[in-house]
C-alpha cells in the first residue's frame, strides 16, 4: 500500500490578503476553488509547477477573529533554489520570524500566524 501526500489544510481569517502573501512570498497561485452554496465557507487550494502537493486555505463566513495557532510548534517546508534571493524577498516583506543560520535555514510568517520554513535546495 502506497500514500501519497496531496494537500495541507490551513484555516484563514482573511482570504484574499492570505493568497496575495503566497503568491508573493512563494509563487503560488489559485489552482481551483470550491464555494459552499450558502456562501459560508470558501476552499481554494494554492499550487505551483514543481510539485502536485497544494495548500488548502480555508475561509469561514463566520468567522469573527484570527485563528488561535497555540505556539506554532507545526510548518510546512518549501524547498528554493536560490536561497539568497529568497531571503532578501522575504526581509523585504518583513515576514522572516525565526532564522537558524547553523542548520541554513530560516521561517516566514503568514498574515495568519502560520510558519513556513525555508530551506535550500540540496
Amino acid at each position: 500500500m502506497k500514500f501519497k501526500m496531496v494537500h495541507e489544510n490551513y484555516n484563514v481569517f482573511d482570504l484574499e490578503k492570505t493568497m496575495a502573501f503566497y503568491k508573493e512570498a512563494l509563487g503560488l497561485y489559485e489552482k481551483r476553488r470550491i464555494v459552499a452554496d450558502d456562501e459560508s465557507f470558501i476552499i481554494v487550494y494554492l499550487g505551483n509547477e514543481e510539485t502536485d502537493f497544494l495548500l488548502e486555505l480555508t475561509w469561514n463566513r463566520d468567522r469573527e477573529k484570527p485563528y488561535d495557532l497555540g505556539e506554532c510548534e507545526f510548518h510546512l517546508a518549501f524547498e528554493v533554489d536560490d536561497f539568497e534571493k529568497a531571503y532578501e524577498l522575504h526581509k523585504s516583506m518583513d515576514c522572516v520570524c525565526y532564522e537558524n543560520k547553523e542548520m541554513g535555514i530560516y521561517f516566514i510568517i503568514d498574515p495568519n500566524g502560520y510558519w513556513l520554513e525555508i530551506v535550500p535546495k540540496k
